[in-house]
């Protein structure tokens, strides 16, 4: 049976000018509705969206109005308040959060931690946290290095997000192979397997090493003590999505979950300036927590 039919009929093409006749129809957004959302998303997750945003907002939502055949942004706010608030509202977050990433990003990180972190845990259990997973590079990445290099001793590796679209896709570890760039040749051999026919062109990673890895949706604009303690935690590229007030209780709430002498890693381009937390820098976007 074919995956993929020709349209045929007046009625698919009805349906689809249907579409573009309520994307027609959409007022755009005002800035009464914006900072209607703005505030929503603050509370509900953290997020913090300048004026700057505004258009990033429209577009991300749009078709989404079109899809529940809302003509006004105002209808949508309503719409998420009501009795399909919860649904509606992780579809908004999984529209309006950025998910760029991919695999070994800002390699510096992981060669500090094969080098310096890695051995000085020998054979102790290791428990790990990639904390903005997103669609899993990061947390895969993680995942082959500690089983090419703290062999002989337990780890634990968790990933999580805020967006399950995302988190769907890191727990299938199914990616179009263009991604594959930043994994060394050796781990590309022993944890991916290419796609073949209709699977041409993506990589899967095997599944003795997704098996090793643990994913799940987490707020860390919400309680995080049921997340347990961690020797190292991830805590990169998502800082950037709040203001100073929220980005200082995120960071330190993520530290009182670092075991004595954990690491915490942010990005490169991230900082903890102003933040009084009880973790000092080892090296620029590394810290680790006093013994």
């Amino acid at each position: 049976m074919p995956e993929f039919n020709l349209f045929s009929s007046e009625k698919d093409k009805w349906k689809l000018e249907s579409v573009d006749s309520r994307l027609a129809k959409i007022s755009p957004i005002n800035r009464h509705e914006f900072l209607l959302f703005k505030e929503l998303l603050y509370k509900r997750v953290g997020i913090h969206l300048t004026p700057t945003k505004k258009t990033l907002l429209e577009t991300r939502l749009v078709n989404r109005l079109a899809q529940l055949g809302f003509s006004t942004f105002f209808d949508y706010y309503q719409y998420i308040l009501g009795e399909q608030g919860k649904k509606e509202s992780q579809i908004l977050i999984d529209l309006l959060t950025t998910n760029e990433t991919f695999f070994f990003r800002e390699p510096a990180h992981f060669n500090y931690l094969q080098e310096k972190i890695i051995p000085h845990y020998n054979h102790s259990p290791l428990r790990v946290w990639s904390a903005a997973c997103s669609s899993g590079e990061e947390t895969y990445s993680l995942a082959m290095l500690l089983d090419d290099f703290h062999v002989g001793a337990k780890w634990e590796l968790i990933g999580s997000d805020i967006s399950q679209r995302v988190l769907k896709k890191a727990q299938a570890g199914h990616y179009q192979m263009l991604r594959h760039e930043g994994i060394p040749l050796s781990y590309l051999k022993k944890y991916c397997l290419r796609g073949t026919g209709t699977q041409n062109g993506t990589l899967l990673i095997t599944k003795p090493l997704r098996d090793r890895v643990h994913f799940c949706q987490v707020n860390l604009n919400a309680q995080l003590t049921t997340m347990g303690m961690f020797d190292i935690v991830f805590l990169r590229n998502v800082l950037i999505y709040f203001n100073k007030e929220k980005k200082a209780d995120i960071v330190k709430r993520v530290s009182e979950q670092l075991n004595p002498g954990g690491y915490l890693f942010i990005s490169h381009t991230e900082n903890l300036q102003g933040i009084d937390v009880n973790l000092r820098m080892v090296r620029p976007s590394i810290f680790r927590k006093s013994a």
